[in-house]
Parts: structure tokens; C-alpha cells; sequence
């Protein structure tokens, strides 16, 4: 007897946890029946429940080959099947959800005896939630035209598929980097900017000038700048809020560097995050002060702020991979004749430009310099693209309203000066 309680212990817990989610699940589907009025919802509360307990039952008693187990679900389908049948041939109601539910009720003893606990919770979950997300789901679904459909098969494409296949062997025998490392960098950026581009165009949509600036600083700080910028020509008396909007998205600039050098370089990371961390937080409290000391506290039209411009576009991806080759090449190049001055140089020139492929190159390179040397060109490369960003912006904004927004870009450059110095 004694040899079998340890068995007899997890049956008897296998069993009450199936009764009682089978239970949780036959509430949730009388409550959606109760809510939609639907008369033909598959099922009550005990129906669940019995659903549940038999599949538990069947499991158990042929463990091996599952043959009652299987001829339960059999039997369970053809009613299910008849069930649908009458709802959809005799009343025109083609809804499959709760005849989905009760299969899955049935299989969770499968689920529950052979995985470990937490898939089991992790599915039961699922089910609770997929259950009560109809209304959501058609609202979300509604705002997705066909070509986010083709967004999201591009994304597997380009990380699921792509990715894998490429060695992670060096191109030449002088550098470390591999067509992995590139199109890894290509993975990473587009993902940040995906996630960015979700955020602003189904769940922050009619989101205002502050969070415009957050949201699109992870997606691009100078395309940011930009538009916003060009929104105060129309929106003069909202000007204070933009430039905050402007200065937060520089901070968001620095925190997504924060992301890039802490995913490709862990040792660099070490060295340069502090002070990534100060300027994100003096480009942050300088928009927020701004915001609050200067701001009139109204909403501007972030709809039509907002780009909703796709990032997953391949001739972008191209582009990227291109200007990745080339600075891995021009880095190279640029440290072997002239070293660490040569460096510098060239992190000034490159950032009048796109600065990604740069700091990107700089953190999975393994360069024959000091550590030090690739944080300080990362910086400078940061203040360059500052500056062209600060010149966009006093060009494009409203004239007579650009007083704070170079007090705000000086301060932060100042400072990223400095760290430039003191690395």
C-alpha cells in the first residue's frame, strides 16, 4: 500500500486540478453564452466540467496505448459534430469557439499528466484568455489592413528563417565579423523598431505629443525630430510640447543604444551604459522640465505626427547590410593607418548619417584598440548625429520658438562631450 500513495497522491491532484479548471472554463463559457445571449453556446458550466473529468479518467486508465483516451475523443468530436451541425445547418450560427473549447477541455488531462505543471497552467491560461478576448481580438483585427499580414511573414522570414542559415564564419581572414553577426544586426534593429511601430499604431494610437517623442525616438530619433519639428509651423502655440516631445526622443535614442551594446557587447557594455544612462536621463528631465514649467498641458494632433512607415522593408534591410560591410571594411582600414585618431575622425563623419550600422560594427568588431577607444568613437559618433539633429530641428521648427529647444540638444551635447573626454 505504501508503494502505491505517492501515485495514488498525484492522481488525486491531477484530478482536482482537472475538475476544477474544467470548471473555470465551462463559468467563462456560460459568462461569454450570458453576455452574447447566444442560446446554441455548446454546453454549461458542468458540462465543462464532466468534459474534463472524463478525458482525466480515459488518460489514466490506458496510460500505455491510449486507446480509451482516443476512442473518448472520438465519440466527444461526432457529438461536438452534431452539436455544430444544428447550430450552423438549422440556425445560421457558424461559431466554432465553444465547440474548440470543449475538445481542449478534454485534452488538458493530456497536457496536465504528460508535461511539466507550468505548461499546463501556461495552456489553461490560453484557453481563459482566447475565450474572453472576442471583442478585443475584432478590434484589434479591424485595424490590420493586408499588409501588416505581410509585415509579420517578413519578420519570420528575415529572423526565423534567414538568421539560422547563415554560417557565422569570417568573410576575410583579417576581420571577426560573419554574414551571422550582420543579419543578426539587421534582426535586432528591425525588431526595436517593430515593436516601436506596433505600439504607436494599435495601442498608442491617438497617443499625444510626450509619448509621440518616446515611442518614436526607439523607432528612429531623427526621423522623430523631423516631423515633429515640421508639426509646430502649424502648431505654434504648442511649440514647448513638441520641443519635450523632441528631447524625450533623443533620450529614448540612448536607451536604445543602452539595448544594442548591451545585446552584442557585454564587456563594452560595462564601460559605456553609466553614461548612456546620464544622457538619457538629462535628455528625459530636460523634456519633462520643459514640458511642465513651459507647457500648456494639451494634447496635440499625434495622429497625424505620427509616421506609421513600415521598418521591415527589405531595400532598408539592404541598405543596412551594405553600410554594415563597409564600415566593417572602413573601420578596419581607418585603425590600421591611422589608428586610434582615425577613428575619431571617421566616427565624426558618419554621424551626419545613419548612425546604427556604425555603432553596431563597433560593438561586435574585435578591434586591435582599447576598449576605451571604441566607447569614446561610439560617443562622438552620438554627438555628430546630435548636432546634424539640432541643426534639423532649428531649420524646420517655428520660427521664434527655438530658444529651448537648443538649450535642451547644447545641454545634452555638452555633457555627451564631456563623457566623450572623460572614457
Amino acid at each position: 500500500m505504501n508503494d502505491i500513495a505517492p501515485y495514488l497522491n498525484d492522481v488525486l491532484i491531477h484530478l482536482v486540478m482537472i475538475t476544477v479548471f474544467s470548471l473555470i472554463i465551462g463559468l467563462s463559457q456560460k459568462h461569454l453564452r450570458d453576455n452574447d445571449k447566444d442560446e446554441y453556446v455548446f454546453g454549461t458550466d458542468r458540462t465543462f466540467t464532466f468534459i474534463g473529468i472524463m478525458g482525466f479518467v480515459l488518460f489514466i486508465l490506458d496510460r500505455d496505448s491510449k486507446l480509451f483516451f482516443m476512442t473518448g475523443a472520438i465519440i466527444l468530436s461526432l457529438f461536438l459534430g452534431i452539436h455544430y451541425y444544428h447550430k450552423w445547418g438549422k440556425h445560421n450560427k457558424p461559431g466554432l469557439t465553444s465547440v474548440m473549447v470543449a475538445l481542449l477541455t478534454y485534452f488538458q488531462a493530456a497536457v496536465l499528466i504528460t508535461q511539466p505543471i507550468y505548461v499546463y497552467l501556461t495552456y489553461i491560461v490560453i484557453i481563459l484568455i482566447f475565450s474572453e478576448l472576442k471583442e478585443k481580438l475584432t478590434s484589434v483585427s479591424q485595424k490590420f489592413d493586408k499588409t501588416e499580414f505581410i509585415t509579420v511573414a517578413k519578420f519570420i522570414l528575415i529572423a526565423g528563417i534567414i538568421l539560422p542559415l547563415l554560417p557565422d564564419k569570417p568573410i576575410v581572414s583579417y576581420l571577426t565579423i560573419t554574414p551571422y553577426k550582420i543579419w543578426l544586426a539587421v534582426v535586432v534593429i528591425s525588431s526595436i523598431s517593430y515593436v516601436s511601430y506596433l505600439l504607436r499604431k494599435f495601442v498608442f494610437k491617438n497617443a499625444g505629443l510626450l509619448l509621440v517623442g518616446i515611442l518614436g525616438g526607439l523607432y528612429s530619433s531623427t526621423a522623430t525630430t523631423v516631423v515633429l519639428s515640421r508639426k509646430s509651423k502649424s502648431m505654434p502655440e504648442q511649440s514647448n510640447e513638441i520641443t519635450a516631445g523632441i528631447l524625450l526622443a533623443q533620450s529614448m535614442m540612448y536607451v536604445r543604444i543602452i539595448i544594442l551594446v548591451y545585446i552584442f557587447n557585454k564587456t563594452l557594455a560595462q564601460l559605456m551604459v553609466p553614461y548612456l544612462l546620464i544622457l538619457a536621463v538629462i535628455a528625459a528631465a530636460s523634456g519633462i522640465l520643459l514640458y511642465y514649467l513651459k507647457g500648456s498641458h494639451k494634447q496635440g494632433d499625434a495622429a497625424e505626427v505620427k509616421e506609421n512607415k513600415n521598418p521591415l522593408e527589405f531595400n532598408v534591410a539592404l541598405l543596412f547590410t551594405g553600410l554594415y560591410i563597409l564600415f566593417t571594411f572602413v573601420n578596419h582600414f581607418a585603425i590600421k593607418t591611422w589608428g586610434t585618431d582615425g577613428l575619431h575622425i571617421l566616427a565624426l563623419i558618419v554621424g551626419v548619417a545613419d548612425i546604427d550600422p556604425f555603432l553596431l560594427n563597433m560593438f561586435q568588431g574585435k578591434y586591435e584598440i582599447a576598449l576605451s577607444a571604441i566607447a569614446s568613437s561610439s560617443l562622438l559618433a552620438i554627438v555628430s548625429n546630435n548636432f546634424l539633429k539640432m541643426f534639423y530641428a532649428i531649420s524646420l521648427f517655428a520660427k521664434k520658438q527655438t530658444r529651448w529647444l537648443i538649450v535642451g540638444f547644447l545641454a545634452i551635447i555638452v555633457v555627451n562631450i564631456l563623457f566623450v573626454i572623460i572614457v
